[in-house]
Parts: structure tokens; C-alpha cells; sequence
């Protein structure tokens, strides 16, 4: 698995770099960071608990197309769109929260969710187009103290390591696991599973950036990115049998970067 990653990542930053290059493109790098908000199978959905306990933290680098700065041939998509690549990385760590633990008298099932906890590490690569609408790039690049909001949408491919365990013992008996995944799921033997895979995942995200110097950018982003599969974080219950479980899992990334302009 991680040999068809590996020769992945090489590709793709192999083909950036050729591509820019043999062109006026330029190019930009920069490292991102933050908190990482996990919305899985663990805990209360839309719950302020679940929403803080779940919660880890991503690291990642980043490498920009940028069409305008090399480029004296101005075009509506050349002076608002940049082209994005991405290796990160992000790890969290799960829990069952929720108001079910505090009201339900099954105290036995209660013990058994608080008990379990999982862990969720990431590794995504793949590209976003980011669009900046109110300011042209030439006018950002040139205007210290700058300030370009922008929207993002693309695609990533997660290679994802996740284990479940509980305090209580071995997984997989009614004296240790909450009924709901026991039951067997989407080709699985039980509504849980310690594996590791790859999902494809959509992104959306928001932020901006501001000119610190010539050469380099602050950016501040907030990104949602919704997985292919319900496997991320180690839970899947059977979706026939428990609808409110149906959706698949997905993150909140909140990120602070530190661009710099290889070429201008």
C-alpha cells in the first residue's frame, strides 16, 4: 500500500514541477497546521462535547501553481485562480460523547461506550482549486499588508490507519462491546473494525491570505472534507438496522500556513 503511495506523491510532484518549469508559472511552498474536528461514529452528532473531545491535530505541505505572477498575459482565470497540492497529515483521537451516557439506566451499556475509544490517523494527498475573487493576484502581490479571501474545492486520497479498542477487554463480546456493533456490517464481521485503506474524500474550504512581504503570505483556511467511506474512524454500524448512523464520516480542518514565492 505504501509503495502505490509513495510512487504517487513522486508523480505528481514530478509532473508539477515539469509543468512549471517548461512554463511562466510560478511557484509558491508553504507548510499548514491546526486543529482537526472529527465528526464520526463516536459520540453525539451536532454535540458541543463530541465536537471538542474529538478533536486532533493536522500538519501538512503545500505547493502552489500560481498563473499570474510570471505571466504578463492577464486573464480573468490567470489573475483569480492558483492550483494547490497537498501532503498532510492529521491524527485523532475518539471518544463517545453525548447526553446518552448521562440519561441511559442500561448502565452496563453506558460503561461499555465509555470504555471504547478509537484512534484516526490520516495521510491525504491530492490538488484544490482555489479561487480568490475580490482581488486580482498582481494587485495582492504588489499591496503590503494585502488581504485576498478566497474559496477552495477539490479532491484527496486518504490512506487511513485506525484501531479500536475498549478498557474492558477484547472487542467483540456482548460483556465488552455496545450492542449496535456487534452486528455484522458493509462486509465486515462487526460494526467496528482496526484497519488500515484508502478513501477518496471531496474538499471544500474558505480563508484567506495577507501579504506579509514580497516573498511570502500568511494564510488562514477553514476546510470541510467528507470521506468516500465509513471505515475513517473505526465505526460503522449497520446502516439497515441504525439510520442515524447512515452518514459517512467527514472533519473540519481549521489551518494557519506560511506561504513563500520560490519564483516572482
Amino acid at each position: 500500500m505504501f509503495k502505490h503511495l509513495y510512487f504517487t506523491i513522486f508523480a505528481l510532484f514530478g509532473i508539477s514541477t515539469i509543468a512549471t518549469a517548461q512554463s511562466d508559472f510560478a511557484q509558491e511552498v508553504g507548510i499548514i497546521f491546526g486543529p482537526v474536528t472529527f465528526q464520526s461514529d463516536f459520540g453525539q452528532r451536532h454535540n458541543f462535547d463530541t465536537n471538542v473531545g474529538n478533536t486532533g491535530f493536522g500538519v501538512g505541505i503545500v505547493h502552489f501553481i500560481n498563473f499570474s505572477a510570471n505571466n504578463s498575459r492577464e486573464s480573468f482565470f490567470t489573475e483569480h485562480f492558483k492550483v494547490r497540492s497537498e501532503l498532510s497529515f492529521n491524527t485523532t483521537t475518539l471518544n463517545h460523547f453525548g447526553g446518552y451516557l448521562e440519561t441511559a439506566k442500561n448502565q452496563l451499556a453506558v460503561s461499555q461506550l465509555k470504555a471504547m475509544s478509537g484512534k484516526s490517523t490520516l495521510l491525504n494527498l491530492g490538488a484544490q482549486l482555489e479561487f480568490s475573487p475580490f482581488m486580482k493576484i498582481h494587485d495582492f502581490e504588489n499591496t503590503p499588508g494585502g488581504f485576498s479571501p478566497y474559496v477552495s474545492v477539490g479532491f484527496l486520497a486518504s490512506y487511513y490507519s485506525t484501531k479500536v479498542s475498549s478498557t474492558m477487554g477484547e472487542l467483540g463480546t456482548p460483556a465488552t462491546t455496545f450492542p449496535k456493533y456487534l452486528t455484522p456490517s458493509d462486509g465486515h464481521q462487526y460494526g467496528f473494525a482496526s484497519e488500515n485503506g484508502v478513501a477518496l474524500a471531496a474538499t471544500a474550504g474558505v480563508g484567506f491570505h495577507l501579504k506579509l512581504t514580497q516573498m511570502s503570505d500568511l494564510m488562514v483556511e477553514g476546510r470541510f472534507q467528507a470521506f468516500s467511506s465509513d471505515w475513517i474512524d473505526g465505526l460503522n454500524p449497520n446502516k439497515d438496522l441504525y439510520p442515524e448512523n447512515k452518514s459517512n464520516d467527514w472533519q473540519v480542518w481549521f489551518n494557519v500556513g506560511y506561504i513563500y514565492y520560490l519564483e516572482f
